[in-house]
C-alpha cells in the first residue's frame, strides 16, 4: 500500500518516494524551551509521532530528529528574569517538555539535536553563503542576501514584495534590503555567546535548524515537518540558506499541521488563551488529549476546547470497554496491516479521522462478536490503537484510575462490597443509596452475571 503525503512545496498531494530505498529521514521543528509546553505546542508532536509511527511500518530504518532550540530571544529574556543560567535554565524546560509529550504516547525521536550543540556547524554554514555571495556582513551582523536567490519565496508561493507585505520584517539600518534576514547577531556583554570570524555573538533562529538537519540527516532530507505558523519565514529562509549553500533541493516534501484554535481563535500565548498541557494532564489522561489532537486532519485547524476533552474522554470509555470485555483473551496473531482501512486512512495523507472512526466500527464489531471472532477483532483494534499512540493502557486500570480531587479506588471497592452485602441480606433501599452514592461522585456501577464492575462516567473537567 502506497503513501500518499500533502507536500506544501507542490501545493498537492504526492505518493511518497524516499530518497533511498528502505531508510527516511524526518526532521520536525521542536520547541523553544523558555517555558512549559502549551496544547498547540503538542500538535505537531503528536501528528508527526504518528507519521513516525507509521513510516516504521514501511521502511527498515526511520531517522526522526526532533530539535530543541536552547538560544534565542525569548530564552534570555527569561534567564534575565530569573536569575539563572543558560545551561541549566534550558535544561530543565527541555526535560519538562519530554516528560509531557511522555503522558500523551509520543516517542523520544532517534536524535534530539539542541541548537547549541551545533555552533560549529552554523558557523561553517555562514562561510559557505559568504563565500558564495548569498550574505554579507554588516554592522556585526551577518545577513542573507534575499534577493540573491531567484526563486526565493517557492515554499510559500508568495512573490517576495507579497511576503514582505503581510509579514512583521524588522526595519534594520544595517539590512541592504528589508527582507534580508539574520544569519549570525553579536550578543551583548550579559548575553550568552560564542566567538566566530565576525565576532562573539549567536546565531539567528532559521540557521539552527538549516545545521543541525544537515549535520544528522545530510544534505537533502525526505520530509520536514511543523505548524504552518512557520511556513513564512522560517521554513522558507531555511530551503533558502540551505540550497544556496549546498545545492539540491534540501528538503523533497514538506508538511505542515494547521492552527489551534481556542473558541475559534488562533491559540497563542500573546492572546493569553492557551491551555498548559502540565495543567491538562492534572484533569485528563493524556491519551485524551492525543485522542482529541488527532480527532482533526493534521491540515485542519482545530478548535480545542474542555467540551471536545470531554467527548473524547467518552470515546476512549467506549474503547476501553470494549477491551475490557475481552482483557482475559491471549493474543498470537498477526495482523496484515494491508487489509486494514484504519491503516487505508493513514495512509492517505495521515487521514486520522477514518483512523479513529475505524477503531470505533472495530469496537462494535468486537462488542457483538461470537468467540471465535474475538480474538481477531481484539487483536486489530489494538494494532490501530498502537498505530495511532492509542489504547495503551489495562482496560481496567484505565476506569479505576483516579484524577485530581476523585475518589480513591479502595473507597469506591469498600463501598462496592458494602452494596454487595446489602444486596444479600435484601437491603436494596441501602443498595441503592451506596450507587446513588458512587454515582454523585463520579461512578458509574454495571451489575452483571459476573459481579458488579465500576468505571469512572466523566472527566474531572465535567460539571
Amino acid at each position: 500500500m502506497e503513501l500518499q503525503l500533502y507536500n506544501t512545496l507542490s501545493g498537492g498531494k504526492q505518493r511518497f518516494v524516499p530518497l533511498h530505498p528502505g531508510r527516511v529521514t524526518l526532521y520536525v521543528c521542536g520547541p523553544t524551551v523558555y517555558n512549559l509546553a502549551h496544547i498547540g505546542n503538542a500538535r505537531p508532536a503528536v501528528v508527526f509521532d504518528t507519521l513516525f509511527r507509521l513510516l516504521q511500518t514501511h521502511y527498515d530504518e526511520v531517522v526522526y530528529a526532533r530539535n530543541i532550540t536552547d538560544i534565542d530571544d525569548k530564552i534570555i529574556q527569561a534567564i534575565r528574569e530569573n536569575g539563572r543560567g543558560l545551561e541549566e535554565f534550558t535544561a530543565e524546560f527541555a526535560e519538562k517538555y519530554r516528560q509531557d509529550m511522555d503522558q500523551l504516547n509520543v516517542l523520544p525521536p532517534t536524535v534530539e539535536p539542541c541548537a547549541t550543540h551545533h555552533m560549529a556547524e552554523m558557523i561553517d554554514l555562514v562561510e559557505t553563503l559568504l563565500a558564495k555571495g548569498h550574505a554579507y556582513q554588516s554592522e556585526g551582523h551577518v545577513l542573507f542576501a534575499v534577493q540573491s536567490m531567484a526563486d526565493y519565496g517557492k515554499l510559500s508561493h508568495r512573490s517576495l514584495e507579497d511576503m514582505l507585505a503581510g509579514a512583521r520584517v524588522e526595519v534594520a539600518a544595517y539590512k541592504r534590503y528589508p527582507g534580508d534576514f539574520v544569519l549570525w547577531k553579536p550578543a551583548a556583554k550579559d548575553e550568552p555567546g560564542w566567538a566566530s570570524p565576525w565576532g562573539r555573538g549567536r546565531p539567528g533562529w532559521h540557521l539552527e535548524c538549516s545545521a543541525m538537519a544537515r549535520a544528522h540527516l545530510g544534505d537533502t532530507i525526505d520530509i520536514h515537518g511543523g505548524g504552518r505558523d512557520l511556513i513564512f519565514p522560517h521554513h522558507e529562509n531555511e530551503l533558502a540558506q540551505s540550497r544556496c549553500a549546498h545545492g539540491g533541493d534540501y528538503v523533497n516534501y514538506w508538511m505542515h499541521n494547521a492552527y489551534l484554535d481556542m473558541d475559534g481563535e488562533k491559540m497563542s500565548k500573546s492572546l493569553g488563551n492557551f491551555r498548559l498541557v502540565r495543567d491538562l494532564l492534572g484533569q485528563y489522561h493524556g491519551e485524551v488529549l492525543r485522542f482529541a489532537l488527532l480527532s482533526a486532519h493534521y491540515r485542519t485547524a482545530l478548535n480545542f476546547s474542555l467540551d471536545l476533552l470531554d467527548k473524547s474522554r467518552a470515546a476512549m470509555d467506549g474503547l476501553y470497554a470494549s477491551l475490557r470485555e475481552v482483557q482475559d483473551l491471549s493474543l498470537d496473531l498477526e495482523i496484515n496491516l494491508r487489509d486494514e482501512a484504519f491503516y487505508a486512512g493513514l495512509n492517505n495523507d495521515l487521514n486520522t479521522p477514518v483512523a479513529i472512526a475505524e477503531l470505533h466500527a472495530l469496537a462494535r464489531q468486537l462488542n457483538k462478536a461470537r468467540d471465535r471472532e474475538k480474538p481477531r477483532l481484539k487483536a486489530r483494534l489494538l494494532a490501530a490503537g498502537d498505530l495511532l499512540g492509542l489504547l495503551g493502557q489495562d482496560p481496567e486500570a484505565w476506569f479505576q484510575a483516579a484524577g485530581e480531587g476523585e475518589i480513591e479506588a479502595a473507597e469506591i471497592e469498600s463501598l462496592v462490597a458494602r452494596r454487595q452485602q446489602a444486596k444479600d441480606c435484601g437491603d436494596y433501599v441501602e443498595a441503592d443509596r451506596i450507587r446513588e452514592h458512587l454515582s454523585s461522585r463520579g461512578v458509574v456501577l454495571e451489575d452483571s452475571r459476573s459481579g458488579t464492575q465500576w468505571r469512572r462516567k466523566k472527566g474531572v473537567g465535567d460539571t
